[in-house]
């Protein structure tokens, strides 16, 4: 299967993700934390070139094969923190919206907001939308693993 865009056209579509990454990051969440809501989220979707990357980069910032192997299973590992189990949960639960599901309850909202301020939390959610919209790009152009950008 080969990629159907073969580039980025869109210049200023990347300079306001850059702009998006930047205010993230400057959210005040730790840097590995926002790597593992990427990659669960991007295995939620099914988007391989997402994982891959998500992978590589974590791997690079530091983190450990044990816990990137397990982030599929954080429920029942004991490889997290209570605060990045809080936030596996709440990415979950803002990415399974679809037919019928029941979102971010007010529970799972609460057990975040117990670990994470606000900042931090919109910091949080603005990675899962901001990853959801990069695998559904990727789902649509055929992307293919193997791509770091």
């Amino acid at each position: 299967m080969e990629a159907r865009l073969k580039s980025q056209a869109n210049a200023d579509v990347t300079t306001a993700i850059q702009h998006l990454y930047k205010a993230i990051h400057a959210g005040g969440v730790d840097p590995l934390l926002l790597g593992l809501i990427h990659l669960r989220v991007s295995q939620i979707n099914g988007c391989s070139p997402c994982v891959f990357a998500g992978i590589h980069s974590a791997k690079r910032r530091g983190e450990t094969d044990e816990r990137l192997h397990n982030v599929v299973t954080w429920r029942e590992t004991p490889f997290f923190t209570d605060a990045e189990r809080a936030a596996l949960a709440l990415a979950e639960a803002a990415t399974r919206i679809q037919d019928g599901a029941p979102g971010v309850t007010d529970e799972v909202w609460a057990a975040a907001a117990e670990h994470f301020d606000d900042q931090q939390l919109s910091s949080i959610i603005t990675e899962v939308a901001l990853t959801n919209f990069f695998n559904r790009i990727n789902r649509a152009n055929r992307e293919q693993a193997g791509k770091t950008w």
